[in-house]
C-alpha cells in the first residue's frame, strides 16, 4: 500500500478501559490512549486544557479527566481528521462539527430595482444639481 492509498482518517480504535485510580504516569496514559509519550508532551503545549501535575524530577501525573480529554483529542485528530487548531477550537466550543447543521443567518432579499425608474430618478437629481449650480 502506497501513501496515496491510505485513507485520510483512521478507523476508530478500541482502547482499554481506564482503571479506577487517581493518577496515571505518562507511560500508562500512552498505553490507555494509544498515543506515544512524545505526542502527549506535544499536546500539552497545544491544548491549554491539558495540564498534568508535575512532581519529583518533572514527572507527569495525569488525572482521570485528563485521560478522557486525551482520548477526545486523539479521536478528533486521528479518527475525525481535524487539524490541531480545529481540534483546539472544537474543544473550546468555538466551532460546530461537520455533523451538526450550521444555520446561516437569513439575509433579506435585495429590493427589486427597475432600471428605467432608477435612470429617471438619476436624471432628475442631475437636473437639480445643474439648476442649483447655475443659480449659485
Amino acid at each position: 500500500m502506497t501513501q496515496n492509498d491510505r485513507p485520510s482518517k483512521i478507523e476508530p480504535t478500541v482502547l482499554p478501559p481506564i482503571p479506577a485510580k487517581r493518577y496515571f504516569t505518562i507511560g500508562e496514559v500512552s498505553d490507555l490512549c494509544g498515543v506515544k509519550p512524545h505526542v502527549l508532551r506535544y499536546w500539552e503545549q497545544e491544548f491549554t486544557q491539558l495540564k498534568p501535575v508535575k512532581r519529583r524530577g518533572n514527572r507527569r501525573y495525569y488525572q482521570h479527566h485528563e485521560v478522557l480529554l486525551i482520548r477526545r483529542i486523539r479521536e478528533l485528530l486521528y479518527e475525525q481528521g481535524f487539524t490541531i487548531s480545529g481540534a483546539r477550537n472544537r474543544l473550546d466550543g468555538r466551532s460546530h462539527g461537520a455533523d451538526e447543521a450550521e444555520v446561516a443567518p437569513e439575509v433579506p432579499a435585495a429590493p427589486s430595482i427597475d432600471p428605467a425608474a432608477l435612470r429617471e430618478e438619476l436624471h432628475a437629481i442631475l437636473a437639480l444639481l445643474k439648476h442649483g449650480a447655475s443659480a449659485a
